[in-house]
């Protein structure tokens, strides 16, 4: 007898975890820099006309194709009649399983600074930067150690994963997002509060609200097309996988519009607390982006903020739940891709894959600052180089199978499986999508070129893509 697969119990809990997936650290440490570096406002605009007129379209895709397949990502193009183009399903998982490698890492980062600061703030506050290199096992003596306290967090963080995978559909994903994507919005809200009535904040509120288009430069449209498709969670194998579990009577446009907005919102929401509390406290001088700006540059943020030990933990807080909707929808993806391919059960695949992404992520730990391990790459502004293990894994995965899995699927969805094919999954709950010329136009030739400029700037330029 056929095993029943999966569902979602209904639409509350899809949007929540889609939305959850959607929403990861970039959206929070990320965002606000990229924002900053373009020019305020000017980046909001193109941000938002990005996410319009290619993310909206290409999670539309990746739903579509998961719920017409109702199977895993590899296996979706095979029941689609297409199994030559199970290329793309391979290099979603593939990079999915990257990505979650070094991903739990950072998330047990940040959950050791969620008891960093309710514990110890004043070391965090005295070095910080010393701090967070000695968390991954460098001495300034020049002695290094390895980087015991953040494994340990991290196997504690991608252990909570595990739980909740193993729960399955209904009873893990769904509740976990019920809880952790409202907790998440609360505590958004909570700081937004608390940085916009800092003394001094109004102006960091103003630069985000400005347009200066001296910086608005071709630079910062591929910096928020990059961060766009990352945000979005597109070119994982994620939305193909969430969209198998989705019911016909769903709609899926519909659905698709509130996931964007929401990542979206968050996105925004965080610029308006970190640029007004850096404004407020260290200067415009001081806003970054990335791990550094977010365990290092911020400690200074709480230190001269009113009540700073307790707003840097409800920050840390936030990015848990963050990183914790984010990775979950990460291993599900390959977690449904083994289940269904290989005679394994829920239980045995989690446990399986989360300890060898836990043990691989160890050296994404131990290159961050102690261990000389390299990789290999090339790009035309810098020939052959090799770098840290650490930043091996995220330019493979930033820089060519994120981009290549969301290119396959403009390209399937486009000329292979069609538009109308799409559009009629889209219109399965009966509910008529009117855009179908604009969806058709923007997933043939805006989408593809959009997603070729990504790869050609990222090896012209060595640019990253988050």
């Amino acid at each position: 007898m056929e095993k029943q697969r999966a569902q979602w119990t209904g639409k509350v809990g899809f949007i929540l975890a889609a939305a959850g997936s959607a929403v990861g650290l970039g959206n929070i440490w990320k965002f606000p820099g990229k924002a900053f570096e373009g020019g305020g406002g000017g980046f909001l605009l193109v941000y938002l006309l990005i996410v319009i007129f290619l993310g909206i379209p290409l999670m539309l895709t990746e739903l579509a194709i998961g719920r017409a397949s109702q199977s895993n990502v590899v296996d979706a193009f095979k029941n689609l009649k297409h199994k030559e183009y199970s290329w793309i399903g391979w290099v979603g998982v593939i990079g999915a399983f990257i990505i979650t490698c070094y991903y739990a890492h950072v998330g047990g980062w940040v959950l050791r600074y969620v008891f960093s600061y309710l514990t110890e703030p004043a070391a965090v506050y005295s070095d910080p930067l010393g701090y967070f290199y000695n968390m991954l096992g460098y001495k300034a003596e020049g002695m290094t150690f390895f980087p015991l306290t953040a494994v340990l967090f991290a196997a504690l963080f991608i252990a909570l994963n595990a739980v909740v995978i193993i729960r399955g559909v209904e009873s893990g994903i769904e509740k976990f997002n019920k809880i952790g994507m409202p907790a998440l919005f609360l505590l958004l809200i909570v700081l937004l509060v608390r940085a916009v009535t800092l003394p001094g904040a109004q102006e960091g509120v103003r630069y985000l609200l400005s347009f200066d288009l001296s910086r608005l430069t071709f630079d910062t449209v591929i910096a928020a097309l990059g961060q766009a498709f990352y945000s979005l969670s597109i070119g994982m194998a994620i939305m193909i996988t969430y969209g198998s579990y989705l019911s016909r009577e769903e709609s899926i446009h519909k659905n698709t519009v509130l996931i964007c907005t929401m990542d979206t919102l968050v996105a925004m929401l965080a610029g308006f607390i970190i640029i007004s509390s850096v404004f407020a406290t260290l200067g415009s001088g001081h806003i970054g982006k990335g791990g550094g700006f977010a365990f290092v540059s911020l400690a200074g943020v709480f230190e001269q903020m009113p009540g700073g030990q307790l707003f840097g933990v409800i920050f840390y807080l936030l990015l848990l739940f963050a990183a914790l909707t984010s990775c979950i929808s990460l291993i599900e993806s390959i977690v449904a891709f083994l289940t269904e391919f290989f005679p394994w059960d829920r239980k045995r695949a989690t446990i399986g894959v989360c300890v060898f992404m836990f043990l691989i992520g160890c050296l994404y730990t131990a290159t961050q600052a102690a261990y000389p391990i390299k990789g290999i790459w090339f790009d035309m502004a810098n020939g052959l180089t090799f770098p840290p293990f650490c930043d091996f894994m995220e330019y493979l995965t930033d820089r060519i199978m994120i981009p290549v899995c969301a290119l396959g699927s403009c390209i399937f969805a486009g000329w292979v499986w069609k538009p109308e094919n799409v559009i009629a999954e889209i219109e399965a709950d009966n509910t008529p999508f009117r855009l179908e010329k604009t969806y058709s136009m923007l997933i043939r030739y805006i989408a593809p070129v959009a997603i070729l400029i990504i790869l050609i700037m990222s090896f012209a330029t060595g640019t990253t893509l988050s």
